[in-house]
């Protein structure tokens, strides 16, 4: 279809989108040459984010409702059928049916093992196609839960509105792209940009294929850096920006400034929008995340939504102990499974046996770690389906997810413990982690985000007077009456001590 055929066909969609559905085969009788209905609904789905209008099931198209989306979540269980069997198709495209065994399974063993390694020392992982396979194998499923749970939070509170304006820089393979098109109901309409400089580039393309009829990507392959917004959204935002969601999905790490990254992202938000910013639930990803948002917080007056939302006025914490959130674990994808249990080749077995013969390493089928231990196939060195990360929510217009503030002639303020050991207080607190400890008394991070250093609540007797301390969900307020403060030497922190003295309330946010 020419240019003067596509500007007929927007024309008449213009006019149509304001009286009723619009029908490709009523369109096509006026445009030049009466083109074939098919290609007039080409024409529509690629001008669907500039005509304002979604595609219905029964192929028409209407006007998209652009208030708030309003959706029920009941959390992540598993990755959908048809997305594992995409990715397993990538797999086989790249390596052949029988990839889980031999050399194919060993590559990506490798691949996999070496990533991990060099992520986890902090050193660069170059993402060249195959990385990116094995990348989307061991972290596609948990990244593509994560992001649903935190964007669900932004759905509970109408931040997301009908007609979704999203920049994904570091898409990497797609894990957030696809969480949100999982999550979102089919009639939203989505305009997504994915920046992502790396041959992953041709793994995300492929899983974006599995995306809705109303879901709109455009890859852009170029570092964030070179990004060029205002060129990108082909629909009109308003006055204050371009983008109502901006996603940095596990890609912190990843930049060479991300601070200042951040901060110009945060000006291609529109007045509505948020900044999502995740990273994995280790202390060196977590805390750098908490370390960019205390300097975008501070150099140019953001204000962190959720989930360290600062109860007492303009102060800013300065503890160091990372605050991450835990969901459920999901079903082990398959293809984790078939890659845990692949057939491994002698070379394979015999270069990671450290201090085995290689007769017993042939009879075990061994194969070592990047810690150096020796597990077994099928150990489940492959199977990555924890659920946990820390994330920070920033926003421009002053709006938090908790909708309190702290009063000093009511509760102590945490910036000022020292002053309390050994005394008993009340203190307005968040939830800040599950309970940290495997056995013995349950142990929970908590701050107010005036916290100089870490300051845990300790509960050492549960009443139904203060196990609200247990059932609140990550990032709650929590008003905490009569609790022991004391000083932990070992830890250099500052314990709460929950007993039958004290009551715990759950703040309504």
């Amino acid at each position: 279809m020419n240019e003067t055929q596509r500007q007929q066909v927007r024309e008449n969609a213009k006019y149509l989108r304001e009286v009723r559905p619009i029908e490709p085969e009523e369109i096509n009788e006026y445009i030049e040459g009466t083109p074939h209905p098919a290609a007039v609904r080409q024409v529509l789905q690629e001008q669907a984010p500039e005509l304002g209008v979604i595609e219905r099931e029964d192929g028409a198209f209407e006007p998209v409702d652009e208030s708030p989306v309003s959706v029920r979540f009941d959390g992540v269980d598993e990755l959908p059928e048809q997305l594992s069997r995409k990715v397993e198709n990538l797999v086989i495209d790249r390596f052949g049916p029988g990839w889980p065994d031999g050399e194919s399974g060993e590559q990506l063993r490798r691949l996999i093992r070496d990533f991990k390694e060099r992520y986890l020392a902090g050193a660069t992982v170059t993402y060249d196609e195959e990385t990116a396979v094995g990348y989307m194998l061991y972290h596609l499923s948990a990244y593509f839960a994560a992001t649903q749970y935190v964007l669900a939070d932004l759905l509970e509170d109408n931040l997301i509105p009908g007609h979704l304006r999203v920049l994904d820089v570091g898409a990497g393979v797609g894990g957030p792209a696809l969480g949100l098109d999982a999550l979102l109901p089919g009639d939203v309409l989505v305009e997504y940009h994915a920046v992502e400089p790396s041959d992953a580039t041709s793994v995300l393309t492929g899983l974006l294929e599995t995306t809705g009829r109303n879901f709109h990507p455009t890859v852009h392959a170029t570092e964030i850096e070179a990004f060029d917004p205002d060129g990108a959204v082909k629909s009109p935002a308003d006055e204050s920006g371009v983008f109502d969601l901006v996603l940095f999905g596990n890609v912190l790490s990843e930049l060479d400034d991300p601070a200042s990254v951040v901060k110009e992202s945060l000006g291609w938000l529109t007045s509505d929008g948020t900044a999502m910013v995740l990273a994995p639930a280790d202390k060196n990803t977590a805390g750098q995340l908490r370390e960019v948002e205390r300097t975008v917080e501070r150099e140019v007056g953001a204000s962190v939504y959720a989930p360290g939302v600062r109860l007492w006025q303009d102060e800013q914490p300065e503890s160091e102990s990372w605050s991450f959130r835990r969901d459920n674990d999901l079903i082990t994808p398959s293809f984790q499974r078939q890659l845990d249990d692949g057939k491994r080749t002698v070379a394979e077995r015999e270069a990671v046996t450290k201090g085995s013969s290689s007769e017993q390493s042939k009879a075990t089928d061994q194969h070592t770690t990047t810690d150096g231990r020796i597990q077994p196939a099928g150990s489940g060195e492959f199977v990555n389906v924890d659920v946990q990360y820390a994330y920070s929510l920033l926003r421009r217009d002053g709006q938090t997810a908790v909708d309190i503030r702290a009063d000093r002639s009511r509760v102590a303020k945490l910036k000022e413990t020292e002053r309390h050991v050994t005394d008993r207080v009340d203190c307005l607190v968040l939830k800040l982690s599950h309970d940290l400890t495997e056995a013995g008394n349950p142990l929970y991070l908590v701050g107010d985000g005036s916290q100089k250093v870490d300051h845990f609540a300790v509960l050492t007797n549960e009443t139904t007077l203060n196990n609200d301390i247990v059932s609140a969900s990550y990032g709650s307020p929590l008003l905490m009456e009569n609790v022991l403060v004391l000083w932990n030497d070992d830890e250099q922190a500052y314990n709460l001590v929950i007993d039958e003295e004290t009551i715990i309330d759950r703040i309504p946010e």
